[in-house]
């Protein structure tokens, strides 16, 4: 099958969506399909081969963080080549209302079309104000997919109709695999956090006003920091003695990231909101390393209320920082929240999403327009075969 997938954001910055479209595009290839990206992209970044560039791109605030987008008549052009060009069975487009190539190639598009909606966002003036001019767009996609009931409920209660529930993937043969840094995790217990430093949602900050009370009850503890933001100003509006306690790896490679996971005794993830899944999560399960979250709806579900990591209450650094100085204390706890998260993370392996993937294009190649209710049903009941979950389409 010739598979066209869109992603709506600057490929060469890091973010959830960027991963689960390359993840995807490898997965299925190693299926045996043929798999073409269409992904905006800054002069001089490195691309693998089965990825297009639709341009360069601007920064954009949307969802409560800024993506990096293309569009316009460039961008749309662009789009309207790698499509005839592609001559693909289905188009995979993500974040299909984002304003950027994905909404370009909804437009564009002739065939089957599949949309995966990932972001969790309340209502707002600027996604109603949307709706009349995304609907145009929409009324050509064959398949919904979410990749989350957070995500599902958005699509829901801003566009009507369903789709089905197909989680994000975890490549899990890829993490664990290569040895911690240089001089982790060490004796005294090592925390890791990864995100954008600057971005508020990430919640770096409720972290780091736990770690004076970390630090209290136990004086070797360390944090390993990765992501891009300016660390020099960030690092600047810290206490020297917690400074002490910090390190900053920047923006890291995906060894580095694979190798920073096994450095950390515990792995932080203290973000406020505006998740819909929680893709960094499988990657520590993944890793072997457990994992404490803030018990946001997302979270929570990734980790089963708390059997495949812990909680702590959303924004509340006291209630951190007891969570993690805890589990600090019993190595046996975090021995059986990586046995957990493990076993949690393989039922997230790309092997199984990818086939659920390539069940929904099936679904829509086979006369190449919108699904006919016999087939409705015959979807339906191979993809709930394929999950504990009781799944719903629109197809």
């Amino acid at each position: 099958m010739r598979v066209g997938i869109v992603c709506p954001y600057d490929w060469g910055t890091p973010g959830g969506v960027q991963v689960h479209v390359r993840d995807l595009a490898v997965a299925l290839q190693r299926l045996g399909h043929t798999v073409s990206v269409l992904a905006p992209a800054e002069t001089g970044t490195e691309l693998p081969d089965y990825v297009v560039s639709s341009g360069g791109s601007i920064a954009l605030a949307y969802n409560g963080s800024k993506a990096k987008v293309s569009f316009g008549p460039r961008a749309a052009r662009r789009v309207r080549r790698w499509l005839r060009e592609g001559d693909f069975d289905v188009l995979h487009i993500h974040e299909p209302m984002a304003p950027s190539v994905s909404i370009l190639s909804c437009w564009a598009a002739r065939g089957p079309l599949v949309a995966t909606w990932h972001s969790s966002m309340d209502r707002s003036r600027a996604l109603s104000a949307m709706y009349p001019i995304a609907q145009t767009a929409l009324e050509k996609v064959s398949a919904r997919i979410a990749v989350s009931e957070a995500a599902r409920q958005t699509l829901v209660e801003h566009m009507g109709g369903d789709a089905v529930l197909i989680p994000n993937g975890v490549d899990t043969s890829a993490f664990g695999t290569l040895p911690a840094l240089d001089g982790w995790p060490g004796s005294g217990g090592a925390l890791f956090f990864i995100g954008r430093i600057d971005e508020p949602r990430k919640g770096l900050q409720i972290l780091l006003e736990a770690l004076p009370e970390i630090i209290r009850a136990h004086p070797q503890v360390r944090l390993l920091i990765a992501g891009p933001g300016d660390v020099d100003e960030f690092s600047a509006s810290l206490p020297e003695d917690v400074l002490a306690h910090v390190t900053f790896l920047g923006l890291v490679s995906e060894e580095e990231k694979i190798r920073a996971f096994v450095s950390a005794d515990l792995y932080i993830a203290p973000n406020t909101g505006g998740e819909s899944f929680g893709i960094v999560l499988l990657e520590a399960m993944a890793s072997g390393t457990p994992v404490v979250a803030s018990d946001i709806e997302a979270f929570a579900r990734v980790l089963e209320d708390g059997d495949a990591g812990a909680l702590f209450r959303n924004e509340d650094s006291a209630d951190l920082a007891q969570v993690i100085n805890e589990l600090l204390d019993d190595e046996g706890r975090r021995a059986d929240l990586a046995t957990a998260g493990l076993e949690r993370a393989r039922e997230f392996d790309w092997q199984t999403v990818a086939a659920r993937i390539v069940d929904v294009y099936e679904s829509v190649t086979v006369t190449g327009e919108r699904v006919t209710e016999d087939l409705r049903g015959q979807v339906i009941g191979r993809l709930s075969r394929r999950s504990s979950d009781r799944d719903e389409v629109e197809l």
